[in-house]
């Protein structure tokens, strides 16, 4: 939950910052929504008998893998937009 916390105030400080790159405010939302996945799914695992864990774990580690992904491109287009 804490993880959701930080990426939504990442978003909103990612958003004011760079209004004018609306890429990379949409990248930032893609890193928002998929870190929010990871953290409902490590939730789940953590509650989970053992086959249900396995599942959860892996897609929580999936989400986490779209989140950098969305993350760098979110940073790569900031940059462009400031040149």
């Amino acid at each position: 939950m804490k993880n959701a916390l930080i990426a939504i105030a990442f978003l909103f400080g990612a958003v004011g910052a760079h209004a004018q790159a609306t890429t990379a405010a949409k990248e930032t939302g893609k890193a928002t929504a998929e870190s929010t996945r990871a953290a409902a799914e490590s939730t789940k695992a953590a509650v989970s008998g053992e086959p249900a864990k396995t599942m959860h774990k892996a897609k929580a580690k999936a989400h986490r893998a779209k989140a950098r992904h969305a993350r760098h491109e979110a940073k790569d287009a900031a940059k462009e937009a400031t040149k």
